[in-house]
């Protein structure tokens, strides 16, 4: 019984270890985008914002990363960099461009469940 118990936390080690390995880390949530008034404001990390620029603003990844969106409702997917902290909205995982918005096609309902897809950092 010993010897099964722990070939048992041998192998959940290892399960852990290489899922912990993988390149990529997935996050699931709500996604919103900017309003109007925030076109031409200063982001958090310094740049003016531009609704037609491929951006985001996300609580805690490092600025400058790049972060797969994909609408889950429809499939669409796009590319953003992050460059503001947010959102703050309760519940929401990532606040996207308008341009971004419309490339995955949230426009209208305004808020989408989505599924980022980034690097994992080193």
């Amino acid at each position: 019984m010993q010897r099964h118990v722990f070939h048992l936390i041998i192998l959940t080690a290892f399960c852990l270890l290489f899922a912990s390995c993988g390149k990529f880390i997935t996050e699931t949530g709500k996604a919103s985008y900017y309003g109007n008034e925030f076109n031409g404001k200063k982001t958090a990390n310094g740049q003016t914002f531009n609704k037609n620029n491929l951006t985001a603003a996300h609580k805690t990844l490092p600025f400058g990363t790049v972060v797969m969106v994909t609408n889950l409702s429809n499939g669409k997917t796009v590319k953003v960099t992050i460059t503001d902290r947010g959102p703050y909205a309760k519940g929401r995982i990532i606040d996207l461009s308008e341009k971004a918005a419309a490339e995955i096609n949230m426009l209208g309902q305004g808020v989408a469940k989505v599924e980022l897809k980034y690097r994992r950092r080193k």
